[in-house]
């Protein structure tokens, strides 16, 4: 007796199932194979499995059969050729459309990888497209700040040197354009005279840049709208005071009014930006007042340029050197 494998030689079949594919016109041997493998269980069984072996040659060789009684039907149908023919048809149909559903849940299935794996892909593009966005726009900003702390600079030397020539002109010295076109004599100093050159206008105005800066990295975990508030509140006390110098309500500054608090006086470099500006704590009061000889003009209109810088550049302190160090 054999048990599915194709070098047996003796195979148990059921004569009747047998006859019906041979009616069918299946060769002997694939039909006695067929009923082997499928347990001579039914007429479809066995087609289903001719047609999904009908490539395989081995199965060509005739067995050795045995009919065993056992196995037989009970009432073997007596069929005409046309009616197992027309079956046997009917059977490999039915097995080319389970094959087909098969293959077309298999294609849908690629289809599906097919479509996961061009997301994947054009989502890995967005991030890269988007990435490469980002590292343009801050080399873009990096060089905006660049510029404009150049034109700071050039500002910013600028009025030294109308500075050197005023205090040339108040000490009676000559400036370089009045030396070559004229050859008056100049009158001996008179040391009472000489006045002692104030701090660099320059020195100052990088004070108050680097305290600006050093608020917004200091509390850059703040939302981006209140540090603009903040800039946008020093802002307008700079301009008030530059604007109306001889009104004494724009002078002066109460510390524990709750908007002021809120926007300026909680932070320690907004009241250091207060007092570079001139502003000072009247002794014991609650109020910073400018004093009149403090109200340097030349001062608060440098204020007032960096805070414009601060207030319009979104990335202003986040790109300098130091942030990019952290």
């Amino acid at each position: 007796m054999c048990f599915g494998s194709p070098e047996s030689d003796v195979v148990e079949v059921n004569r009747g199932l047998l006859k019906e594919l041979e009616d069918m016109g299946f060769s002997m041997a694939r039909a006695a194979w067929a009923l082997h493998h499928s347990g001579n269980s039914s007429l479809e069984e066995a087609v289903n499995w001719i047609v999904d072996h009908e490539n395989d040659s081995q199965f060509d060789k005739m067995p050795v059969v045995e009919f065993n009684i056992e196995i037989e039907s009970p009432n073997p149908r007596d069929v005409t050729a046309e009616t197992a023919q027309a079956r046997a048809n009917e059977l490999k149909e039915r097995a080319r459309e389970l094959r087909e559903e098969e293959e077309t849940k298999r294609e849908r299935e690629r289809e599906k990888e097919r479509i996961r794996a061009g997301k994947e892909m054009m989502e890995a593009k967005r991030i890269a497209e988007e990435n490469e966005r980002k590292r343009n726009i801050i080399i873009a900003l990096r060089k905006a700040e660049k510029d404009e702390e150049k034109q700071a600079r050039e500002k910013i030397m600028q009025k030294v040197n109308a500075d050197k020539a005023e205090r040339k002109s108040r000490l009676g010295l000559q400036t370089e354009a009045g030396s070559t076109s004229t050859s008056t004599l100049v009158a001996p100093l008179d040391a009472d005279r000489i006045l002692m050159p104030s701090p660099s206008p320059a020195s100052k105005a990088e004070e108050m840049r680097e305290c600006l800066r050093s608020l917004r990295r200091n509390h850059k975990e703040e939302d981006q709208r209140t540090m603009r508030r903040v800039f946008e509140t020093l802002l307008m006390i700079v301009r008030n005071a530059a604007k109306n110098p001889d009104e004494e309500k724009y002078k002066r500054i109460r510390v524990t009014n709750r908007l002021f608090q809120e926007r300026v006086g909680r932070f320690r470099e907004g009241m250091e930006f207060m007092e570079l500006c001139g502003f000072k704590r009247e002794e014991g009061s609650e109020f910073l007042s400018l004093a009149k000889h403090d109200a340097d003009m030349s001062r608060l209109r440098d204020a007032a340029f960096q805070l414009q810088s601060a207030v319009t550049n979104p990335f202003f302190g986040l790109l300098s050197k130091e942030a990019a160090e952290e």
